[in-house]
């Protein structure tokens, strides 16, 4: 009796896994200018507390600079105050038409301790692939001792798990290696 293991929720936690770290590694400033690290920003508008993106439009003016132009050009004061509040290691200046977001050079140490933040960040994920990998192997398990499956079918499931989750792993390997790039420019 040959029986197929649904992996299908294995797989969106696997996802989600990837996803987090995706968001993770975006928030870690990299000294190029980029738009994602303002996503956590959020602005008093009109009495109430939204991210910067939904008041503004941001975009990159150079490698070290972005510019943020308010809809409401009221709301320029706001949202200099909300980008100095949020504490992100970077300066900001205002005009009469929005926002320009200064990006320091990062020193050597400032690289070392980013790169160091960006490997926990990954083995934080790998810990979650783990967990979800020991609770799929445990339930493949139980379904053979209960005699849903013979044991030939459990070890070729568990075999297809262990892809699965080599190949997330290699997914955030690649993620780790393409922000420590950006990190050591």
């Amino acid at each position: 009796m040959l029986m197929a293991y649904d992996f299908s929720q294995f797989k969106k936690r696997l996802a989600e896994a990837e996803e987090w770290l995706g968001q993770e590694l975006l928030g870690i400033r990299t000294g190029r200018a980029s738009p994602s690290l303002l996503d956590s920003v959020q602005v008093d508008s009109y009495g109430s507390s939204v991210p910067i993106k939904h008041s503004a439009n941001i975009s990159v003016e150079d490698a070290k600079t972005l510019r943020v132009l308010p809809w409401d050009k009221s709301q320029i004061k706001g949202i200099e105050k909300a980008i100095t509040e949020a504490n992100l290691g970077i300066s900001v200046s205002s005009d009469h038409d929005g926002v320009r977001v200064f990006f320091p050079d990062l020193t050597e140490e400032r690289r070392k301790t980013l790169m160091k933040l960006a490997g926990d960040r990954t083995e934080d994920a790998r810990v979650r692939i783990r967990k979800e990998r020991d609770e799929i192997w445990k339930d493949i398990q139980e379904k053979e001792r209960g005699g849903e499956i013979a044991e030939d079918d459990k070890f070729r499931m568990k075999d297809e798990m262990q892809k699965l989750v080599d190949a997330a792993n290699e997914r955030l390997e690649e993620m780790l290696a393409k922000k420590e790039g950006e990190i050591a420019l």
